[in-house]
C-alpha cells in the first residue's frame, strides 16, 4: 500500500495488523481520485472509518488541507498516526478515537463544513451507511461536497443520501464505489 499520486507519491503506507480492518487496493484507491479529483484545492475531507488512514492521506496528498480522520480500533489508531508521520502530515490532520455516530455529533456541534466524506465501515455493519445520510441531515456536508461509500457487492446502498444523491456506481471485483454528490433542483 502507498500513497498514489501528490505531494506524497510513492511513499509507503502501513496496513493494520490482524484482520479487522480491509485496506482498500491501490488499484480501487486510484480509480476512486481518477472519479472524483483527481486532485483538490484545499477543503476539508472526513474519514469516517479511517482504517490505515489511506483514503484520507490520499486526500491530503492531491491537495485538500485537512483530513478528520474516525477511528474506534486501537491498533488502526496506531497505524494512522505511524502512517501520517511517515507522510509528514501530522499537522493538517485531525485523529479521534471516537464510535462514528458520536463523532456527527461533534461534526454538527462544530458546524464543520466537509467537502470530502469517505464512508467505509467494516463490510459486516451495513447499517452505518446511514451515517452518511444522518450527516447530509446535519447540515455538515458542503454543497459542492463528494460522498465515497465502499461497500461490499451484496450491500444495496440507497440512490439518495437526503439530498445527496448517487451519480456514480463502479464494480471492482466484490468491492463497489458508490459517489453521491447533492442533487440539483428542476431549473437550475
Amino acid at each position: 500500500m502507498r500513497v498514489i499520486s501528490g505531494s506524497r507519491k510513492g511513499l509507503p503506507l502501513k496496513a493494520v495488523p490482524g484482520t479487522n480492518t480491509r485496506p482498500t487496493t491501490d488499484k480501487v484507491k486510484e480509480s476512486i481520485f481518477n472519479m472524483i479529483g483527481p486532485y483538490f484545492d484545499g477543503g476539508i475531507a472526513v474519514d469516517l472509518f479511517a482504517g490505515s488512514g489511506s483514503l484520507g492521506i490520499e486526500a491530503m496528498s492531491r491537495g485538500i488541507d485537512t483530513c478528520v480522520f474516525i477511528e474506534k480500533d486501537q491498533k488502526a489508531l496506531q497505524t494512522i498516526m505511524e502512517n501520517l508521520k511517515k507522510c509528514r502530515l501530522e499537522e493538517s490532520s485531525e485523529l479521534y478515537k471516537i464510535d462514528a455516530s458520536r463523532a456527527i455529533k461533534a461534526f454538527e456541534k462544530r458546524e464543520l463544513s466537509i467537502d470530502l466524506l469517505f464512508v467505509d465501515p467494516p463490510y459486516s455493519k451495513v447499517l452505518f451507511y446511514d451515517l452518511a445520510k444522518k450527516i447530509v441531515e446535519t447540515g455538515c456536508m458542503n454543497e459542492t461536497g463528494i460522498i465515497v461509500c465502499e461497500h461490499d457487492k451484496t450491500v444495496d446502498l440507497e440512490t439518495d443520501l437526503g439530498t445527496f444523491t448517487l451519480v456514480r456506481r463502479e464494480t471492482y471485483g466484490s468491492t463497489i464505489i458508490s459517489i453521491y454528490r447533492k442533487r440539483m433542483e428542476e431549473g437550475n
